[in-house]
């Protein structure tokens, strides 16, 4: 299925990608593609992980939920809007960091659209969420303001957002880490502050063509299963020794992304690729379940692995 989008923009945003990009050279474009990094999936997985796997359960799960939830009300908006992305149609602007590097840059089922950021949001919801749910530590709150400022103008200087993509991405991820915790304070239910979330996402099932959608779906419902699976039979304990620390969050790390392509064996690249509903339901299983195995099922391991590291120790050590 192909999708073609629409093209809208103010002049002034053309121009101030045109003058970035004649001015950054090759230090600044790298500069760019670091901080954008701290928009992208591995970021968040790591951020998330540590908080939830070795620092504080509560704290993982706050940060978690509006990320979450941030990842499914952007695709809802973007395919809504079907902004193609500045240089799909502005020749001069170079795409220095496409979405999917694999894929064409031109393919907006692989580079989606462009309104509004999902770094952006993602930035806001990470950074700002942790800034939030910690109040009193002034790190995190410059944290918080810095890093989704530096991640939003390092898109548009990539040529993969205009400006405003980047403004309404910080504005969505403002608002969800408002709304998400006040609606939890009103509900003082967890299962209904879950359910409520995902009834809010089911509309996009029915208009949205986009991967993301459905692959951030997938991964709120996974989390919302995990954290009841894990408060029910797991009900692991956080760590404060470094070693343990590092090694829950890399072991982590590799299970998503081991199961995500785990997950991908058994079907073709161009059937999951294809834009038809039941590869795009696949896909929300298949992120369903990564995320429940890795949020539910893989802390069941942590007391034995602590176990073995208390056990290696040397006396001096303990």
């Amino acid at each position: 299925m192909e999708l073609i989008g629409n093209t809208f923009f103010y002049d002034w945003e053309v121009s101030l990608i045109l003058w970035l990009q004649a001015h950054m050279g090759s230090f600044g474009t790298s500069l760019a593609s670091f901080f954008s990094a701290f928009g992208e999936e591995l970021a968040g997985v790591a951020i998330i992980g540590f908080l939830y796997w070795c620092y504080d359960k509560r704290f993982g799960r706050f940060v978690g939920l509006n990320v979450l939830v941030g990842i499914v009300l952007n695709p809802m908006i973007k395919n809504i809007y079907l902004r193609r992305r500045p240089y799909f149609d502005t020749p001069e602007i170079k795409c220095l960091k496409p979405i999917k590097k694999d894929a064409d840059i031109y393919n907006i089922a692989a580079q989606e659209f462009s309104f509004p950021s999902g770094h952006a949001t993602n930035a806001v919801t990470i950074y700002g969420s942790a800034a939030e749910y910690k109040r009193k530590n002034k790190i995190l709150a410059v944290i918080g303001v810095v890093l989704p400022l530096l991640v939003g103008v390092s898109r548009f200087c990539l040529g993969v957002h205009y400006p405003t993509d980047v403004i309404c991405g910080w504005l969505l991820g403002l608002v969800v880490i408002i709304f998400v915790p006040w609606l939890q304070n009103k509900l003082k239910n967890d299962r209904l502050l879950y359910g409520i979330l995902l009834l809010m996402g089911l509309p996009g099932f029915f208009y949205c063509k986009s991967l993301d959608f459905f692959s951030g779906y997938g991964m709120l419902l996974g989390f919302v299963l995990a954290v009841e699976f894990e408060q029910k039979y797991v009900n692991f304990e956080n760590t404060r020794s470094a070693m343990c620390s590092v090694l829950r969050v890399v072991g982590g790390v590799a299970v998503f992304f081991g199961l995500n392509e785990l997950t991908k064996m058994p079907f073709s690249a161009d059937f999951l690729n294809s834009g038809e509903m039941s590869a795009l339901l696949i896909r929300t299983v298949r992120y369903t379940l990564v995320v429940f195995a890795v949020l539910g099922v893989y802390p069941m391991v942590f007391k034995y692995a602590d176990k073995w590291f208390e056990k290696d120790k040397s006396p001096s050590e303990k």
